[in-house]
């Protein structure tokens, strides 16, 4: 046996919120490459559908975290095309910066929703069917900023260290069903997400990160596929960061 084949998706199916850029993006392409079968998922459909297109091995769905009717139909549409569903990535989330002094409530109130609210709606529905046939792997993107918090980041620290606390009771709860549940906490990634930090903010966070450049999202991805795969069958609860030794 190949040394590289734990790390295979063969056969596996995936769905991945917030996968039109970024690093769901980056987390859609390498699982189709490992031979997964993906559901593309967001708001804007004609972007998923263009992604498929490119990436082959998937299906565009509609899905508004934030919405439960539409996460039951998209976990549903899943159901129904593939009878099964072995990986959740939950990736879609937001980000406004802010001084506690002058962060606005209606910002606070959309991270929530998205980072929070919508990635504890796709994983119950998720876990039912992985629950239901004794395996599936959910992973969570979280962020450093949601373990060691950061200056101007108050708000949208919170909500990723609640997907941290929300990721290890769900592996705990999840354990006996043979279903995985683990976040990742990604540093500076260069994203969109990312691209309004400019100037000496930009700078002093290059400064801080021990390897010397900003993260990609294929490291992100890199990641993902680790945790998806059977090379992380015994690997649960845990927060796996990638962010190159950044000091935050």
């Amino acid at each position: 046996m190949s040394i590289f084949e734990p790390f295979s998706l063969t056969g596996q199916v995936a769905l991945i919120t917030g996968a039109t850029r970024g690093i769901g993006r980056a987390i859609a392409e390498h699982f189709v490459m490992a031979g997964a079968h993906v559901f593309v998922t967001g708001r804007d459909l004609a972007a998923a559908e263009e992604l498929v297109e490119t990436i082959g091995n998937a299906q565009a769905l509609p899905l508004d975290v934030t919405d439960e009717a539409s996460v039951k139909s998209a976990i549903m549409s899943v159901r129904k095309a593939s009878g099964r569903l072995d990986v959740l990535v939950n990736n879609a989330g937001v980000m406004y910066p802010g001084m506690i002094s002058t962060s606005a409530a209606a910002d606070l109130d959309k991270m929530m929703n998205i980072n929070i609210k919508g990635a504890f709606l796709c994983a119950q529905l998720a876990s039912r069917l992985m629950a239901a046939k004794k395996s599936g792997s959910i992973v969570n993107i979280a962020s450093i900023m949601g373990r060691e918090g950061a200056v101007g980041f108050s708000s949208y620290s919170a909500t990723k260290a609640a997907v941290i606390g929300m990721t290890r009771a769900m592996a705990k709860e999840l354990a006996p069903h043979n279903v995985r549940v683990n976040a990742i906490a990604p540093g500076f990634i260069e994203t969109d997400l990312t691209a309004s930090i400019t100037g000496e903010a930009r700078d002093k966070a290059l400064a801080d990160i021990g390897m010397g450049r900003f993260g990609t999202a294929r490291d992100v991805a890199q990641a993902a596929q680790f945790l998806a795969s059977p090379a992380s069958e015994y690997v649960t609860g845990q927060v796996l960061g990638v962010d190159g030794a950044m000091q935050v």
